[in-house]
């Protein structure tokens, strides 16, 4: 399966309740509902741990640098590049995250190599 994922801080302005809220009433059935749109899912980030194993630097306790993490399960890529031409999501969606709610951000496309889970 084709995944989009977004880790991103939120605005220093922004309640964490208000940003869950905004989420599970617009963003998240609008994103599903694109072309493409499978599944969304919103992480919040507790906690982290660093190292480089190429360097030989262990690994150590650290603050994960996004706060927030959204997985987008997608149909395919294809089509989901299509989505994010729509009016929904390019005048619509984005200039009300970007402007409204998010600080910095990455993000990241490509497909599942391998899935596990146990019964």
């Amino acid at each position: 399966m084709a995944k989009e994922i977004i880790l991103y801080n939120l605005r220093d302005e922004v309640k964490e309740e208000d940003y869950i809220k905004w989420c599970e009433t617009y963003k998240g059935p609008l994103l599903i509902g694109l072309p493409g749109g499978k599944s969304f899912t919103l992480l919040k980030m507790m906690g982290g741990i660093a190292g480089n194993g190429q360097k030989g630097v262990s690994p150590s306790s650290t603050d994960p640098p996004y706060k927030y993490i959204g997985i987008m399960d997608v149909s395919n890529l294809e089509d989901w590049n299509k989505a994010h031409e729509t009016k929904a999501f390019k005048e619509e969606f984005f200039p009300q995250w970007f402007s409204n709610w998010v600080a910095d951000f990455y993000v990241l496309g490509g497909i599942e190599l391998y899935y596990g889970e146990r019964d």
